[in-house]
């Protein structure tokens, strides 16, 4: 099973920017979908951005022009870059990658966005 690191989170003022990396224990081969999710207590985690293994992205509403997922195959990392934060952008954020024989979770990293 494919291991995931994230990093890159932390506090942040509103209107600030954080880029947050997740690292894979080894190289990803045929990468179905790679996901930035995110979890607040209490609530259900949510999908913020995707990416499938041929390049097409998906972003929910609330982070669209804000957020940015993208990869780098060589190595085998996947960022999501968070530009114009939000107070209600506060949550612990996971990395997931889903292939053919594997279906991967980071730990998360929390993000907290306030003054």
């Amino acid at each position: 099973q494919v291991q995931l690191v994230e990093s890159g989170g932390g506090l942040v003022q509103p209107g600030g920017s954080l880029r947050l990396s997740c690292a894979a224990s080894e190289r990803i081969f045929r990468l179905y979908y790679a996901g930035w999710y995110r979890q607040t207590p209490g609530k259900q985690r949510e999908l913020v951005a995707g990416m499938t293994g041929g390049g097409t992205t998906n972003y929910a509403d609330s982070v669209k022009g804000r957020f940015t997922i993208s990869r780098d195959n060589a190595k085998n990392a996947v960022f999501l870059q968070m530009n114009s934060l939000k107070p209600e952008d506060t949550a612990v954020y996971y990395c997931n990658v889903q292939g053919p024989e594997y279906n991967s979770w980071g730990q998360g990293t929390q993000v907290t966005v306030s003054s």
